[in-house]
């Protein structure tokens, strides 16, 4: 089986740094801060958490992901309060990366519904709550590895419907989305991805449709444009960027980039300076 998640994690990395662990009491906001997003690990409830309209009611241990900035409300016990472990998760390049424009608003799931998180959750705990040498440093780590569990359940669960994590969890398409990841230069046809999906062009370019809500030029446009963005952020010179990710000439990576962003690359740079 291809590793779906190597190439997208080498290329777009995810962060985390703890803020609180310890007991959580009574009403507590967490604002939204522009880039982050945050990921809490309850151990013990009940707690009551409000984002916009909506409230969910987490009454055994859970983990919450916020991938973007959101507001979110905790109310818990005034005196025993919610014994959380919270952390501030950075995407690199923020809402544009594609892992977290593939997640959905909010993720709540029981922790022991995540496979294979036991043993590090129970140690992250560990160190959350004690005040021991490097802690800070062990828990990010912990709080990281966590992530890599959640993304890793989400596709082999296929709970995520339409984007990209749905395609990487179809046991077909999931081979052509890798290799577009792995070889973003290459000159793709409809024929050539359809091989790699071990499909027929009809069906494979029906499937990736209704699987990612695109068209497989669609999708790989997209990819070349992240990576493009990624690359423009590092300072690497246009001209080089755009042959790094598929493009002939600084022209067709900019049409690429209009089409995809609204803006040349020249302006979306502009933008980001300011």
């Amino acid at each position: 089986m291809v590793d779906r998640l190597a190439v997208l994690l080498e290329r777009f990395s995810v962060t985390a740094q703890v803020f609180h662990a310890g007991a959580l009491c009574g009403i507590n906001t967490l604002e939204a801060e522009e880039g982050l997003g945050q990921l809490h690990l309850i151990q013990r409830g009940p707690l009551e958490v409000f984002h916009g309209n909506t409230s969910l009611q987490i009454a055994e241990p859970s983990l919450l992901l916020y991938p973007r900035a959101t507001t979110h409300r905790f109310v818990s016990d005034a005196d025993s309060g919610a014994d959380m472990a919270c952390a501030n998760v950075r995407f690199e390049g923020g809402a544009q990366n594609p892992i977290c424009a593939a997640l959905p608003e909010v993720i709540c799931l029981p922790l022991d519904e995540i496979h294979g998180a036991s043993e590090v959750l129970a140690l992250l705990f560990e160190e959350a709550f004690t005040q021991r040498c490097g802690r800070s440093a062990l828990v990010n780590r912990l709080f990281e590895v966590v992530m890599i569990q959640v993304l890793r359940q989400l596709m082999e669960t296929g709970d995520v419907k339409g984007g990209m994590l749905a395609g990487l969890s179809h046991p077909r398409l999931r081979n052509a989305i890798v290799a577009m990841h792995e070889s973003p230069a290459k000159d793709w046809t409809l024929d050539a991805l359809a091989t790699a999906a071990g499909m027929s062009r009809t069906v494979f370019a029906n499937s990736f449709r209704d699987a990612l809500g695109m068209t497989p030029g669609q999708y790989l446009q997209g990819w070349r444009v992240g990576l493009a963005q990624q690359a423009l952020r590092n300072g690497k010179p246009l001209k080089v960027v755009a042959s790094d990710v598929g493009y002939g000439s600084e022209a067709a990576l900019s049409r690429a980039f209009k089409a995809q962003l609204g803006a040349s690359p020249r302006e979306w740079k502009k933008a980001q300076a300011a």
